[in-house]
C-alpha cells in the first residue's frame, strides 16, 4: 500500500512484517538519505526514533540545510584570544570529529561494550595499559578515585559516597589544593596536606587511598614528580596526576604512564579538540576497570550523572586520532608567528610593552603578555579588554588589572590580523 504521494523517487510500502521502502523505486540509498537528514538540525535528531514520518522526512529535505542557532537566541559569538576555557566553550571541534559525533546519532550499540573497544583502542593508540573516556579531567578524577577505593567491590561502589571503613584518605600538597579537588571530594575521601616529602611519608597509614598530584602546579610544591612516584610505589600507594590542560605537549599524552603514575587524567575538550564534556583516564586497567563500575550504565552509583553517552565516545577517538598525526612543530610555528603579528601591532602603539611567554606546564602555548604606561596610553586594561569584547567582532581575551593576555591556538587561522588590528585601534583611541 502506498502511503507517500507526490513523490516521484520515493514510495513506502507495507509488509506484513515491517514498513520498509520499495526496493523498486528507491533512487536514493537509506545511507544516503540518513546522512541528508542527519545535516538538518532537529530533524537528525528524529532518525531511529519512530517519530520520523514519511511526511516529515519529505517536509525535512526542503529545509534550510544550517540555522544560526545562536543568533536566534539572542547570543553573541566572539574570536577566542584566550585559551581553552570552559566558559568560552572550550576548543572548536573538526568537521572529522562532529562527524564521528553525527554517525554515533544513528544507530544503537551496547555502551559498556563500545567503551571496552574505544579504551582498548586509546591504550594501544597512547602505549599504556589500558583507558577510558571520562566525563572531562574532572569526571576521571572523581571516577578514578572511586575505582580505587572500592576496587570490583560492587556493594562498596553502592555505599559511596559513604566511605566508612574504607581507605578514605587522599594525600596532597598544600600547593595542589585547588577548587578541582572537589572531584575527589566527591568520592565521600578526605583530603590530607602536606609541605614536604617527610611530612607525607609522616601522613600516611591503613586508611590512605591514593596520593594526588597536579601538574599544573609542579613548581609550586616541594615534592616532584618523580620522588612522588617513588613514594607511592614505595609504600604501595596508588598515584594519580591531574595533567587536564597539558596537552600540547603531544609527548604529555605518553610521558605519565611511563612515569609511573597508575592514573593520568587529561581534559578532552581542551588542545586534543575533542567534545568539551569528555577526557580521558589512563594508566593501570585493574583501576580504571574499577572505575567503569561507578559509571553509567550502572545507575546506583555516584558517577551516574557522570555519563559519556555514543556520540561523545566516538567524537573522543577521533579527536584523539587527529592530535597524534597532526605535525606539532608546524602548529607551534603558526602559533609564534600569529603571537608575533599581534605582539607586533600593538608595539606600534607608544607606550605599549609586549612579553611573548610559553607557561612551563598547563596551556603551554605561545602566548602573549600586553601592558602599557597609562600615562601614555588613556585607556585601562578593564576598559581595553570590554572595548574588545563589545566591539565587532568580538574578542575575548584574559588579563587583569594592568595587563592583556592572547594566546592564538584557539583561533581559526586568519584571526590574528583581526585582533592584532583591533587591539591596535583600541589601545590607540582610534
Amino acid at each position: 500500500m502506498e502511503v507517500f504521494q507526490g513523490t516521484p523517487w520515493l514510495k513506502w510500502t507495507a509488509s506484513p512484517r515491517y514498513n520498509e521502502f520499495d526496493k523498486t523505486t528507491i533512487m536514493i540509498t537509506r545511507r544516503k538519505l540518513l546522512k541528508t537528514l542527519s545535516s538538518v538540525p532537529v530533524v537528525s535528531g528524529l532518525i531511529g526514533t519512530g517519530l520520523l514520518t514519511p511526511q516529515l522526512m519529505k517536509a525535512a529535505v526542503s529545509l534550510p540545510a544550517e540555522r544560526n542557532f545562536f543568533k536566534e537566541l539572542g547570543l553573541r559569538t566572539f574570536i577566542n584570544a584566550a585559551g581553552t576555557y570552559t566558559s568560552m566553550t572550550g576548543s572548536l571541534m573538526s568537521k572529522e570529529v562532529t562527524s564521528a559525533i553525527a554517525y554515533g546519532a544513528t544507530e544503537y550499540v551496547d555502551l559498556d561494550q563500545l567503551h571496552d573497544k574505544v579504551g582498548e583502542r586509546i591504550a594501544e593508540l597512547l602505549d599504556c595499559e589500558y583507558a577510558t573516556v571520562s566525563s572531562g579531567a574532572f569526571g576521571a578524577m572523581t571516577i578514578g578515585l572511586a575505582g580505587v577505593i572500592c576496587g570490583m567491590d560492587t556493594e562498596k561502589v553502592a555505599q559511596l559516597p559513604n566511605t566508612e571503613g574504607f581507605k578514605n584518605e587522599v594525600i596532597v600538597q598544600e600547593a595542589h589544593n585547588i577548587g578541582y579537588t572537589h572531584a575527589l571530594t566527591n568520592t565521600g575521601a578526605k583530603l590530607v596536606k602536606v609541605k614536604t616529602a617527610k611530612e607525607l611519608e609522616k601522613a600516611i597509614n591503613k586508611k590512605t587511598a591514593m596520593l594526588w598530584f597536579l601538574n599544573a602546579n609542579t613548581e609550586d610544591g616541594e615534592i616532584k614528580r618523580e620522588e612522588f612516584v617513588a613514594l607511592g610505589k614505595q609504600y604501595e600507594i596508588p598515584t594519580f596526576i591531574d595533567c587536564a590542560a597539558d596537552v600540547p605537549p603531544v609527548e604529555n599524552l605518553f610521558k605519565f604512564t611511563k612515569m609511573g603514575f597508575d592514573l593520568v587524567a587529561f581534559s578532552g575538550g581542551k588542545g586534543i579538540r575533542g567534545p568539551q564534556s569528555a577526557g580521558l583516564l589512563l594508566g593501570k586497567r585493574k583501576h580504571i576497570e574499577a572505575a567503569r563500575l561507578h559509571t553509567p550504565p550502572r545507575g546506583t552509583t555516584i558517577a551516574r550523572g557522570m555519563k559519556v553517552n555514543k556520540e561523545e565516545v566516538l567524537g573522543m577517538l577521533v579527536a584523539l586520532e587527529l592530535y597524534l598525526a597532526k605535525d606539532h612543530q608546524k602548529e607551534w610555528e603558526l602559533w609564534e608567528q600569529q603571537i608575533k603579528l599581534i605582539s607586533d601591532s600593538a608595539q606600534s602603539v607608544a607606550g605599549v610593552e609586549t612579553e611573548i611567554h610559553v607557561p612551563p606546564h598547563a596551556n603551554h602555548v605561545p602566548s602573549l603578555r600586553i601592558n602599557w604606561d597609562p600615562k601614555k596610553v588613556g585607556i585601562s586594561a578593564a576598559e581595553a579588554r570590554k572595548r574588545l569584547m563589545d566591539g565587532h567582532p568580538a574578542i575575548a581575551t584574559v588579563g587583569d588589572d594592568q595587563t592583556i593576555g592572547i594566546t592564538t591556538w584557539m583561533m581559526e587561522p586568519g584571526q590574528e590580523r583581526i585582533v592584532a588590528q583591533r587591539l591596535k585601534e583600541v589601545l590607540s583611541g582610534t
